[in-house]
């Protein structure tokens, strides 16, 4: 038995008695009811203009699904989402793993919101847990191809996508002006050139010009990424033969060795970097944006732009992100891909859709048209009145798609302790072949 589905099973166990007994019941009850964990109880609905869908996130998820729901009564005035609040996306997982290891899917609702990263795995491991919307009335030409390649398989389309991970450079434009320095001066530049503008940016200012999670370390991704190269080559890891990446994790450590990048120990660390003004430069996926807002003080003083990369081209990533999927569990799968399709897939009700998910948690399109609205092109006042939302959707477009996996997560961990084990004096070559050998061990039948 794989490994991996080993792991799911042990999670399908542990989620067992959270999901026990969760299928279709009245609406009332819906608020009420919770699991000990603290998820909502999920269900479905009876009525035939109900549909029920589970995400996480009161603050981001869920009001772009109620922005899509009050879009779609334009077409459907009788229409209902009765969203299930999660209290994390692992909740989400957990029951379709508890569902599928119980052959039972009727504890499922019509929809769930699921991570980019961990879709195909749970495919690869549950394909009949979901109903793929490769005829729903979609343009997929407007959704940057990136973006869909977590969702589509072996040719078809599963899903929608909802919120745009595009990474943003985020540098603080008045730190920059003091040391002599544009914005146009950090964009399109090599990361030998970045080094040398984040020394001096250290030596006149103290701030770095770049922080991140040590433990949970996207750089090596995000830098992969921007430039067109995958951690996976043909369904195995590639680390300690893969030569972009090894120069990539040389950059990371010149980085930390002259002051400009700053790896904190945990997520608290890295968000505490940005809220206290520690740094002049954030570099992640756009969700990042509010944690930068934070900072009353520092309105005006931000503008965003694209990545360095090793050749010196604009670089472009993506880091995070989720789209939406119809379950097996959903009989009404002619209203659940017309109410994707209208609104988050670019349908009539696109524009209502994304300007209200913006307006109202920050959630920006996928869909390339809807970043074409009038509230996309309005300035920020916090960003110096940058667009910065319709240059977001541009850049996304630009993102190339490369080899994902299963295992990014795994990959992950390990390169960030290899990235740990480098700067406390273990050479390049003796970390990444730890890793390698640590990866393959865990992607072993």
């Amino acid at each position: 038995m794989k490994k991996k589905l080993v792991s799911l099973l042990l999670v399908g166990v542990l989620a067992m008695s959270a999901f026990v007994g969760c299928g279709s019941k009245d609406n009332s009850d819906a608020s009420a009811d919770a699991t000990e964990d603290g998820a909502a109880a999920m269900y479905t609905s009876d009525d035939e203009n109900t549909l029920t869908v589970a995400a996480w996130d009161a603050n981001f998820n869920i009001p772009a699904l109620e922005a899509a729901a009050e879009a779609y009564k334009d077409k459907n005035p009788d229409f209902k989402l009765e969203i299930i609040e999660q209290s994390q996306s692992k909740d989400i997982e957990n029951a379709v793993t508890t569902a599928a290891e119980a052959g039972d899917y009727s504890n499922l609702p019509d929809i769930v919101l699921f991570q980019d990263h961990y879709f195909q795995q749970y495919v690869t491991n549950y394909p009949d847990a979901w109903q793929d919307v490769n005829d729903a009335d979609v343009d997929w030409s407007d959704f940057g191809e990136e973006k869909l390649s977590f969702s589509t398989i072996d040719g078809k389309h599963y899903g929608l996508p909802v919120d745009n991970g595009t990474v943003i450079f985020a540098y603080r434009v008045d730190l920059l002006e003091e040391c002599g320095y544009t914005l146009d001066d950090v964009t399109g530049i090599t990361w030998d050139k970045f080094i040398e503008i984040g020394e001096q940016v250290y030596n006149k200012t103290g701030k770095y010009l770049l922080s991140m999670d040590g433990s949970g370390n996207d750089l090596p991704y995000m830098m992969l990424q921007a430039e067109g190269q995958s951690q996976f080559k043909d369904g195995k890891a590639v680390l300690a033969d893969n030569d972009t990446l090894v120069k990539i994790i040389e950059k990371i450590e010149t980085m930390q060795q002259k002051n400009v990048l700053l790896l904190e120990n945990d997520w608290d660390g890295y968000t505490n970097d940005i809220q206290k003004d520690m740094v002049a430069g954030v570099m992640n996926g756009n969700w990042i944006i509010p944690t930068i807002e934070q900072v009353e003080e520092n309105s005006g003083k931000w503008e965003i732009t694209s990545m360095p990369t090793l050749s010196g081209e604009e670089g472009y990533a993506s880091n995070g992100g989720s789209s939406l999927y119809i379950t097996a569990n959903c009989k009404k799968t002619d209203l659940a891909k017309d109410f994707l399709a209208y609104t988050f897939g670019g349908g009539e009700g696109a524009i209502d859709t994304y300007d209200n998910a913006l307006r109202n948690g920050g959630v920006i399109t996928t869909c390339i048209s809807a970043g074409q609205s009038d509230v996309y092109q309005e300035g920020v006042p916090y960003f110096n009145n940058q667009a910065i939302y319709a240059k977001i959707v541009e850049m996304g477009s630009h993102v190339k798609v490369v080899e994902q996996s299963d295992y990014h997560y795994t990959v992950r961990e390990k390169l960030s302790a290899a990235i740990t084990n480098i700067h406390n004096g273990t050479s390049v070559k003796d970390a990444l072949q730890q890793a390698q050998e640590e990866i393959d061990f865990a992607m072993e039948d």
